[in-house]
């Protein structure tokens, strides 16, 4: 029986999941329209959130997505669900980025985890999907996807922060600091993938 995070990640490893996707699994890391994903993914399928970011697409940097009104951002991104909540927390987290940060790149380097859960709209998971994939920070992401993962295993938590130390525990102690982000992002869309198939 598996025990321990860096077992569970060599065995997805050797399914292959991630052959004929991006290098980190989630489009476009390290862009704006991985924070502008991150939310509107809340709820719904993936494929709702594309073709939201497909409307978006001449507007998904900062200082461009802050020239959008509720209006015509509601619209854009009605596909992915519950429109009016997400624009205005999309509109205020682009707000508060612009006005602690002035940019993206500058929000890329200085944000932090607690930052992120101080806006509306943004739970640990959210918030960890951001710093990973949009920050390039070793965090590790956990969904439901993960839990039912962990689940098959007999491995259950009552607090998404203990599922985050134990999945992050078992693969820091086996590859090198360097290499955490990559390998946090490519486990968390081999999990997602697995459970897809």
């Amino acid at each position: 029986m598996l025990k321990n995070s860096f077992e569970i990640y060599n065995s997805l490893k050797d399914k292959n999941l991630l052959e004929n996707y991006p290098k980190y699994w989630w489009p476009n890391v390290g862009t704006f329209e991985v924070l502008i994903g991150a939310i509107l993914t809340q709820n719904t399928s993936w494929k709702n959130v594309e073709k939201s970011l497909k409307n978006l697409e001449l507007f998904l940097d900062l200082d461009r997505f802050l020239t959008l009104s509720e209006e015509s951002l509601k619209e854009m991104i009605r596909p992915s669900g519950f429109y009016n909540q997400k624009a205005s927390r999309l509109l205020q987290l682009s707000l508060n980025i612009k006005n602690d940060f002035n940019d993206f790149k500058s929000f890329q380097s200085m944000v932090t985890r607690e930052w992120l859960l101080n806006q509306k709209g943004i739970g640990q998971e959210s918030a960890d999907s951001i710093l990973c994939y949009a920050c390039f920070r070793d965090e590790m992401v956990v969904d439901t996807y993960t839990r039912r993962l962990l689940k098959n295993f007999d491995i259950e938590f009552s607090k998404y922060d203990k599922y985050k130390d134990y999945l992050e525990s078992g693969l820091r102690s086996h590859f090198s600091d360097n290499d955490l982000n990559l390998i946090f992002a490519r486990f968390h869309g081999m999990i997602v993938e697995y459970n897809k198939k």
